[in-house]
């Protein structure tokens, strides 16, 4: 009988009103909280363990970003969004509804902005340690990148944010684009070069340490910044470009370069016999052959000049570096003028030859005046 009154007692407390909710509703909400949260945490734990196992297997940069932002994941700012997920069990006061409403926005897209700027940061992060070790400049820019990246996640979580809330963003956007516009122009220039850090960084169209040729300028570059690129030049002064005009630039990259193809010509004299002209192709093909590390293309009697029998030679060395290429050239000369020597083939040099003809003698008769005597 006393078992009886006192579960009709727990009865009427569970049917017992509490802010326009039955104490069953309320308690029914709060199991309902309570899985949220065990079921939000079951979620991230199981993910952040295998994410981190398919990282240790394949080293994939974006997964590892992806872990970093789980990490990220804090249960204060989702208690908010999963407090209003419970309390669709429970009839709320207009106001209070609102204001949950509110928070749980809030919360929702202040995790959603951790989350995308943890990964971003990463990523970039991840590229950065890489740059470090070739590209210091590099690394620099990167930073800029991450900084920028980040101030983009945020302006656009506020502004998704306000507009979830209800609040009319079109004014807003309008005035930010329009100031966006202003400061554009007023540092478009700063901005240009910027912009093409970030292109020389993410397309590598040279790298430092790169020897390259900007229109008259040569050089090896020394230094990639946001605003400007280094070149230090053979004379041993320092050439400092415009990112942006850079860019805009044709550039000729030799350190990239697999094969170097070579073509030099030489002259011997008018005077030099048929025969020896017709071996001089064959004997600058054993010599290039000879050498080894170069692969002869072709040797040409090509032309005739004003002071001399002209041929022309191309060979391609398997050598970007200039020294190798210069040793292999003098080595060519060396031995072309030591088998003319034996064969006593002299080379050309301008010359200009002056035939005289003997004098033609002109005899000159007088003529007498009229009326003159003899």
């Amino acid at each position: 009988m006393e078992i009886d009154l006192t579960l009709e007692k727990i009865a009427e407390k569970l049917q017992s009103l509490m802010l326009g909710n039955t104490v069953t509703e309320w308690l029914i909400a709060l199991a309902v909280l309570i899985l949220a949260v065990c079921i939000t945490l079951g979620l991230r734990w199981l993910s952040i363990n295998r994410l981190e196992a398919l990282t240790k297997n394949l080293h994939i940069s974006f997964v590892n970003a992806l872990t970093i932002a789980l990490r990220k994941t804090s249960l204060v700012i989702l208690f908010f969004p999963l407090l209003l997920f419970a309390s669709g069990w429970l009839d709320l006061p207009a106001g209070l509804s609102r204001g949950l409403d509110i928070l749980a926005t809030i919360a929702f897209f202040l995790q959603l902005g951790i989350w995308l700027s943890a990964i971003t940061t990463t990523l970039i992060q991840h590229s950065r340690q890489q740059a470090l070790t070739k590209n210091a400049s590099a690394a620099t820019s990167l930073s800029a990148l991450s900084f920028v990246s980040r101030l983009l996640i945020w302006s656009v979580i506020i502004l998704l944010t306000l507009d979830n809330l209800g609040i009319d963003v079109t004014a807003l956007v309008a005035g930010l684009g329009v100031g966006g516009v202003a400061v554009a122009l007023a540092i478009q220039n700063i901005l240009g070069d910027l912009f093409a850090s970030l292109s020389i960084i993410i397309d590598k169209p040279f790298e430092i340490g790169d020897f390259i040729i900007v229109n008259e300028y040569l050089g090896s570059v020394e230094n990639i910044g946001l605003k400007t690129t280094r070149i230090r030049s053979l004379g041993g002064e320092q050439i400092i470009f415009s990112n942006s005009d850079l860019l805009s630039s044709r550039v000729r990259n030799y350190k990239r370069m697999q094969e170097r193809r070579v073509v030099f010509s030489f002259g011997v004299l008018y005077q030099t016999p048929v025969d020896q002209l017709e071996e001089i192709p064959n004997l600058v093909r054993s010599i290039i052959e000879g050498l080894g590390a170069i692969r002869f293309d072709r040797a040409h009697f090509f032309k005739f000049s004003e002071s001399s029998l002209d041929f022309e030679v191309v060979y391609y060395i398997s050598s970007a570096d200039y020294n190798t290429y210069m040793d292999t050239q003098q080595a060519i000369n060396l031995a072309l003028m030591r088998e003319f020597s034996k064969r006593n083939v002299q080379f050309a040099y301008p010359t200009r030859s002056i035939y005289v003809e003997s004098p033609v003698p002109v005899r000159l008769e007088a003529q007498s005046a009229p009326g003159a005597s003899p």
